[in-house]
């Protein structure tokens, strides 16, 4: 026997007597007895011949026994080089045939209709074929030590072919249970992707993962779970593309038409069996998650996930944050600040206060008018916690709540309580930008703030200091630069500027400076080049909308990913009409004027700006009553929309004395709104003029023209 597995030629001079040789049990399972006697009581001359070729058979087979025997020994004691030269004596090519054979006639034995004379001869034993079948897979986990991974990977793919073709419909329960079928098999299946992927064919092994995925292999639901979670990591992050075979095609609205779609779908369903207690939990299927849902965008679909996450796993306020940032993402600011509440709220009062939430809340509150007092609180708060435990965070919330009391003093009503907001405001930001002194984003805040409040040169300064930091990679540093620059009424340099931007400017970027560059050069008096700016600016705006559909049509939906950025070249399409409609009316070009309105009304009609450019359309050819019905409109959509309450007002002052305490009630409430408009305050002059009152009116005229050399072609935020 020895012999014979080392490779040398091996002849029996008889049959092996041992009870459990393969003839023995071959012949059993035939209905054949070993003994003698009774062969010549058994068998007649026509059997003869089938006889001598099923002894020749189990002869042969026994040796082919012999070799996965001793392969398996030299396998354990770590002699993987012997292992393998006696595994590859195995000719396995000639018996797959014959194991397949097995494998499907015994499936159908066990079915309740087969019948006992449907047995066939000669046929291999299922102890036979559960040994080399486990011949084969320690052949290929030898030539894994040996780190011939392709080849192992072939070798190992054997057995798959094997037991697929024997069960074309997947394998039932209980088949080779006595024997370890099942077992080996189910080692094949897991050893056979990780085999391509060391190798380094990574779309072999999507398709070794989906091959076992796709049939009903018996697997144990954590094994299952295992096998489904490694292919999601490979499609992930495997960086190569793999399409779904033809038969696994089909048209529908689950039919993942991407790797990170096919991804997704299984992370869900195996987000699915945590949720039902079906597998353990598992971070690492929630870390996959978050990172597939939030690069396809699909930021509500995670909040659904993380809310389904059972209770015990992540503590209260650990879960209402991680679901505010699903919202927040979802551009559900207000449903993430409510749930920052609670975090934060006196249901957690018992708990440590969650610095996490307090920080969020700060800065979610700092975008928003409506909630700087809010932002104000929390911000106090962070400062508060970051002295005792996180103190490399204390200028980010000094940062914070600089930006917060800036924000309230711009929507406060009260004159003193603006001034002590905006110190307020300067105090925190010169503190945060102190502290932390390679900040970027303090200096940055702090560089807007004294813009916004009209110091110019500090601002200036601030500005430069960032790009300096931000080593000139910052689009928006330097388009506040330029806005800053052109509110020193340097239109030309600030024009360079924008120029300088534009050559590395990405997309959306670029479309924004454009428009300030046109915004520039109406400045400067050249509405010829300002209009073929627009024209620029249109015609990329337009060729990004054919590549949308194009992609569309090909089943790939580049809005659903860059929502935000399709929103915002909507944005700017509509004002780049509506800037060239003001063109052309300065130019009393009244029916193109009116085009380009029309244009900007079909991208959205509800515009408070698409309206007051009707009413001043309306106004410059002396159809005040149509003026003021569209003024009216656009303060109906927007109450607080400024020019709208400026042109209203003027056309009070131009229907004489009774209309004056009007017009000055709307100048009034411009001038709370926004105490740096300087067209309201030359209007309150000419009220206040034909009043009588000549001081005041001296005084709002000075104010006028002091604002105006301060004012930038753009709001500042």
């Amino acid at each position: 026997m020895l012999c014979a597995c080392s490779g040398e030629q091996f002849k029996f001079e008889e049959a092996p007597q041992s009870p459990e040789s393969l003839a023995t049990r071959d012949f059993s399972a035939s209905g054949l007895s070993s003994r003698t006697g009774d062969w010549e009581s058994k068998l007649d001359e026509t059997q003869v011949e089938d006889v001598e070729s099923t002894l020749k058979e189990a002869l042969s087979l026994n040796y082919e026994e012999a070799r996965a025997l001793l392969g398996r020994l030299e396998y354990q004691r770590g002699n993987f080089d012997a292992a393998l030269q006696v595994f590859q004596g195995i000719d396995i090519r000639s018996l797959t045939p014959r194991m397949i054979r097995a494998i499907s006639e015994r499936n159908k034995l066990r079915k309740p209709r087969s019948k006992a004379g449907t047995v066939l001869p000669n046929l291999m034993s299922m102890h036979s074929v559960s040994l080399l079948l486990e011949a084969i897979l320690l052949k290929a986990k030898s030539l894994e030590e040996l780190e011939r991974y392709a080849e192992a990977a072939k070798e190992c793919r054997i057995i798959v072919d094997i037991i697929e073709s024997a069960l074309p419909n997947g394998m039932p329960e209980g088949i080779g249970e006595e024997c370890k079928l099942q077992e080996m098999f189910h080692k094949a299946l897991e050893l056979l992707p990780n085999l391509w992927i060391k190798a380094g064919f990574l779309d072999e092994a999507v398709t070794a993962y989906r091959r076992t995925l796709t049939k009903p292999w018996n697997l144990e639901p954590k094994r299952l779970a295992c096998l489904q979670k490694d292919l999601a990591t490979t499609l992930l992050y495997g960086g190569v593309e793999v399409n779904l075979p033809s038969h696994l095609q089909v048209n529908g609205p689950t039919t993942p038409m991407t790797n990170i779609e096919e991804a997704i779908l299984l992370l869900l369903i195996l987000s699915g069996k945590m949720a039902l207690q079906e597998i353990d939990w598992d971070a690492e299927i929630m870390d996959h998650l978050s990172f597939s849902l939030s690069v396809s965008g699909m930021f509500e679909s995670l909040a659904d996930c993380v809310e389904q996450i059972l209770p015990g796993i992540f503590d209260r306020a650990e879960k209402w944050y991680t679901l505010a940032l699903c919202y927040s993402a979802a551009g559900h600011n207000e449903t993430a600040l409510n749930l920052l509440r609670k975090a934060c709220g006196s249901s957690e009062a018992k708990h440590m206060p969650h610095f996490r939430s307090y920080l969020f809340g700060a800065k979610l509150c700092s975008q928003y008018p409506n909630h700087t007092h809010e932002g104000i609180k929390f911000s106090q708060q962070v400062i508060d916690l970051a002295k005792h435990q996180n103190e490399h965070f204390l200028n980010q919330g000094q940062q914070i709540l600089g930006v917060c009391y800036g924000a309230a003093a711009r929507t406060s009503v009260l004159d003193s309580e603006r001034i002590i907001f905006q110190k307020e405001s300067l105090n925190f930001l010169n503190k945060a930008a102190l502290t932390g002194n390679d900040d970027a984003e303090a200096t940055f805040s702090l560089g807007l703030e004294n813009a916004i409040q009209r110091n110019l040169d500090a601002a200036y300064h601030n500005i430069i200091r960032y790009s300096d930091m931000m080593v000139g990679s910052s689009r928006r540093g330097w388009q506040l630069l330029a806005l800053i620059v052109s509110a020193q009424q340097r239109f030309k340099d600030a024009e360079t500027i924008v120029d300088f931007t534009l050559d590395d400017a990405g997309n959306v970027d670029q479309l924004e400076l454009l428009r300030l560059k046109a915004v520039l050069q109406i400045a400067q008096k050249q509405p010829k080049h300002a209009i073929e700016t627009y024209r620029v600016l249109l015609a990329v705006i337009e060729a990004k909308k054919e590549l949308s559909l194009q992609a569309k049509n090909f089943e790939f939906d580049p809005a659903k990913i860059f929502r935000d950025e399709a929103l915002t070249e909507r944005k700017l399409e509509m004002e780049a009409w509506q800037d060239l409609a003001t063109i052309y009316a300065d130019l009393n070009s009244f029916l193109d004027a009116k085009a380009c309105v029309d244009k900007a009304q079909l991208l959205e009609f509800f515009s408070p700006r698409s309206w007051h450019i009707t009413g001043m359309l309306f106004e410059a050819q002396s159809l005040y009553k149509e003026a003021f019905v569209s003024f009216s409109i656009s303060l109906s959509i927007e109450p607080d929309y400024i020019p709208s309450i400026n042109s209203t007002a003027e056309l009070l002052i131009k229907l004489g004395m009774q209309s004056l305490p009007i017009a000055r009630s709307f100048l009034m409430n411009a001038l709370r709104l926004e105490p740096t408009n300087h067209d309201a305050w030359f209007n309150l002059g000419v009220v206040s003029k034909m009043e009588g009152s000549l001081q005041q009116a001296a005084d709002c005229f000075q104010a006028a023209y002091e604002l105006k050399l301060s004012t930038p072609v753009q709001k500042f935020e």
